[in-house]
């Protein structure tokens, strides 16, 4: 099965390297991808938004055969859901790291300090606490260290939807900052952080407790996890 890897903010194609082992041993094709703009701390990052990386994975999708699988971590769950609407019938499954489909209107994260055209990695204390469970004070080093400044627009653009079929493809949450049990909580209570994912007709649970980059703090068991949700395919 071809499974396309979608990386979170500040992340290119190599942040998925210590995951993917798994799912080659396991006979799958795996594409991790950089995304416009997150090329090199030197590339353009002018005119690039929320559509933009859409476009892109959809373009990656084109290019396989058959259904393939999406797995985007963070921001990356926002452009996966974009994509499973523009391509409904060529998505087999979405799978959301630490992540959750992004509704009609909504923002990635509009709130975080840009600089131009550019979201630099913040420092880590405007991170919340949960985001760093295990991650170490060597793991925030090297993050650092291969931080790529964020295209303002992927933060700011709003999603546009077009195609409910988008519901009837099969997802799957690994859930790592919050416990899936919390994330079923705000579903019953209608939460707006979940009024998208309550309307996909067939959601799956995995629990992986850790902290936001479980890619960095626990990739072995994260690459497990994804293979134990590509399994549902088989």
């Amino acid at each position: 099965m071809d499974i396309i890897l979608v990386p979170g903010f500040w992340l290119d194609a190599s942040s998925w390297e210590e995951v993917t082992p798994p799912l080659v041993a396991a006979g799958h094709a795996v594409h991790p991808l950089t995304l416009p703009g997150l090329e090199s701390v030197d590339s353009d990052r002018a005119g690039i938004g929320l559509r933009t990386h859409i476009d892109a994975v959809a373009q990656k999708v084109d290019s396989l055969e058959g259904k393939v699988i999406l797995v985007g971590h963070s921001g990356g769950g926002a452009i996966i859901h974009g994509v499973a609407d523009s391509r409904p019938d060529r998505v087999a499954h979405t799978i959301y790291v630490d992540s959750g489909p992004l509704g009609e209107g909504g923002v990635i994260n509009d709130e975080l300090p840009d600089d131009g055209d550019e979201i630099p990695l913040p420092p880590w204390e405007a991170f919340e606490d949960e985001d760093l469970i295990d991650l170490t004070d060597p793991l925030k080093e090297a993050f650092r260290a291969r931080a790529i400044p964020e295209p303002k627009g992927v933060a700011v653009e709003q999603q546009h939807l077009h195609d409910v079929r988008r519901y009837d493809v099969p997802a799957t949450i690994i859930a790592c900052q919050f416990p899936s049990s919390l994330l079923k909580e705000w579903i019953d209570a209608g939460h707006p952080f979940t009024a998208e994912l309550a309307r996909i007709r067939d959601v799956h649970y995995i629990d992986l407790p850790t902290g936001h980059w479980p890619q960095f703090t626990k990739p072995k068991e994260l690459g497990e996890a994804i293979l134990t949700a590509v399994r549902r395919n088989e």
